[in-house]
């Protein structure tokens, strides 16, 4: 089955410039079970993607993450390809009127990912990535660049909320970089950091729709990221994972080594 990029993209751009956008700040939030924060942005982006992916590419089940989690693990364990969707990365940005805040999907099957987009339309930043373009920015070629800084001179990006405390009170008590970032979306963190705009990163738990296509497309412009547990972040399961990741190999090594990860091979 062939998938086209170029298709995928005029599926996601119009639906989060049409849908996103004339809600940005003016829609109201309501809370799911677990806490999290739903709009009619996030539905409305998932009905209108889902319905046009299907038309496009009827074999390919969809999962979106406003799905159940038994329809959620039907689906990934299915041994189809995949589209895994975030309508909506970041949907507490988007409701307080903060502008950092994407639609994510990437095509998952039988444990692989065969290709990811972060959208981000209040920069209009389109980031893919597939193994035959590698990763773009816009349609050009997006590489991480070796920085030559040490570990005390980088810049992290950090979400504090979800890691183990002590680990949390160290980070505090013994900064071990130059400065700290919390942005509020995992998908467009992971993009950031494939573009250079910060070195280091740590998430504690993040979800499959959140993290997969950005770790891609980062891993794509040739970044290099773990798990807390030194393994490989995807798993194309629904158990939220942790998160370790730098620019290049000796930032990575440095950060890795901090924080006591031992890499598995």
């Amino acid at each position: 089955m062939s998938y086209s990029l170029t298709e995928v993209r005029d599926i996601i751009i119009p639906a989060a410039k049409e849908e996103l956008l004339p809600r940005f700040a003016r829609v109201e939030r309501h809370r799911k079970r677990d806490g999290s924060v739903l709009t009619e942005a996030d539905l409305a982006v998932q009905s209108r993607i889902a319905a046009q992916l299907f038309k496009r590419w009827p074999e390919t089940v969809f999962l979106g993450e406003e799905m159940t989690a038994a329809q959620q693990t039907e689906l990934l364990q299915s041994g189809r390809p995949v589209w895994c969707l975030d309508p909506l990365d970041g949907t507490s940005n988007f409701a307080a009127g903060i502008p950092y805040f994407c639609v994510s999907l990437a095509l998952l099957q039988r444990g692989e990912v065969l290709l990811g987009v972060v959208y981000d339309p209040m920069r209009d930043e389109y980031f893919d990535a597939s193994p035959e373009q590698g990763a773009r920015l816009n349609g050009k070629p997006l590489r991480v660049r070796p920085t030559g800084l040490k570990l005390n001179q980088a810049t992290a990006l950090i979400d504090f909320k979800r890691l183990e405390k002590g680990l949390a009170s160290r980070l505090v008590t013994q900064i071990p970089y130059a400065s700290q970032r919390s942005f509020g979306s995992v998908a467009l963190d992971w993009c950031w950091l494939a573009a250079g705009r910060c070195h280091v990163y740590l998430h504690g738990s993040s979800n499959i729709w959140d993290y997969v296509a950005g770790n891609y497309i980062f891993h794509a412009a040739g970044g290099f990221s773990a798990s807390l547990d030194g393994e490989a972040i995807f798993t194309q399961a629904l158990t939220p994972r942790s998160s370790v990741a730098a620019v290049d190999p000796q930032l990575f090594a440095a950060w890795t080594g901090w924080l006591g990860v031992k890499l598995k091979p």
